[in-house]
C-alpha cells in the first residue's frame, strides 16, 4: 500500500468534529483525497463544517445506541467504512481541593465511556473484514500527572494505555491503531484556558501533522516537537522529581 492510499480514496468517520481538531482534520483529511463522515451532537456546526461535501450524522457519543446506529449511517452512506477517528473531548480546569464529583464524571463519560461507545460500534466489524484503522486522540496531558488536569489527565492517560493495549490485540486481526497525543492547540475547548499554554499550535497545522503521520502510516503522532520532548522526558523523570517540580509549579485553578 503506498502512503497516498492510507488517505486518498479511503473512507474516514471522524467522531467528534463539529469544531476543534476534529473539524480541520476533517476539512484536511478531504482535501487529500479521502471520503469522509462527520458526527458530534450538533448537526448546524456539523454542516458547516462539511459545506456539503461530507456526510454529517449527528449523535451523542454518550449514547450508546445512537453510536451503533450512526455507524450503520455512515457505513452505508461511505459504501464502507476504512478509519475511525476518535476527535471527541472534554476538558474543564479541576480543583482537587474543591473536589468537583460531577465534573470528573463528565470528563469520564465523554472521554472514556463515549470512546468505548464508539469502540463497540466499530471495532466487530473491522475485526471481521480482517482490516481497518483505529486513530484516536488523547494528548500529553496523560503522560504525568498535573495540578489543574486532574479529571483530563487521568481519563488522556486512559486512552493512551487503551489504544496501546487494543494495538497489541487487534493487530493480529489485520486492525491497525494510531495514538495521537497534541499539545496546546488553538480552539474553542484551550480558548477558556486563563494559564500559560507553551509551544501553541492552531488547529489547522494539528491536522496537518495529524493528515501527515497517517499517511506516513505512523503509530504515534505527537506534535508539537518542544512539547513533545519536554514531556517524554517528564515520563522518566522520579515521582518524587516530578511532585516537587509541579507542586512548585502550583495549581492554575488557585490562580
Amino acid at each position: 500500500m503506498s502512503n497516498d492510499d492510507v488517505v486518498n480514496g479511503r473512507r474516514f468517520w471522524l467522531v467528534g468534529a463539529s469544531s476543534g481538531i476534529g473539524a480541520a482534520l476533517a476539512r484536511e483529511l478531504r482535501a487529500r483525497g479521502a471520503h469522509v463522515a462527520i458526527s458530534a451532537r450538533k448537526a448546524e456546526d456539523l454542516h458547516e463544517v462539511a459545506g456539503g461535501d461530507m456526510v454529517v450524522v449527528p449523535l451523542d457519543a454518550t449514547d450508546r445506541q445512537a453510536v451503533s446506529a450512526a455507524e450503520g449511517e455512515v457505513r452505508a452512506a461511505l459504501g464502507g467504512l476504512d478509519t475511525v477517528v476518535w476527535c471527541a473531548g472534554y476538558w474543564e480546569q479541576f480543583d482537587a481541593a474543591r473536589w468537583d464529583a460531577d465534573s470528573f464524571q463528565r470528563h469520564v463519560e465523554v472521554n472514556l465511556l463515549g470512546l468505548n461507545n464508539v469502540l463497540a460500534a466499530v471495532v466487530p466489524p473491522m475485526v471481521d473484514a480482517g482490516h481497518g484503522h483505529l486513530v484516536g486522540i488523547a494528548s500529553v496531558a496523560g503522560y504525568r500527572g498535573l495540578a489543574g488536569a486532574e479529571a483530563y489527565g487521568a481519563t488522556k492517560a486512559a486512552q493512551i494505555n487503551l489504544l496501546e493495549g487494543l494495538r497489541a490485540a487487534l493487530r493480529r486481526h489485520g486492525v491497525r491503531v494510531t495514538t495521537v497525543c497534541p499539545g496546546f492547540v488553538r480552539t474553542p475547548m484551550t480558548d477558556t484556558n486563563d494559564f500559560p499554554m507553551p509551544f501553541m499550535v492552531e488547529a489547522e497545522e494539528a491536522a496537518r501533522t495529524i493528515a501527515d503521520g497517517l499517511e506516513a502510516q505512523r503509530t504515534e503522532i505527537v506534535f508539537p516537537l518542544p512539547m513533545a520532548i519536554m514531556m517524554k522526558v517528564a515520563r522518566v523523570v522520579p515521582v518524587r522529581v516530578w511532585s516537587a517540580i509541579t507542586t512548585r509549579i502550583g495549581n492554575p485553578a488557585d490562580g
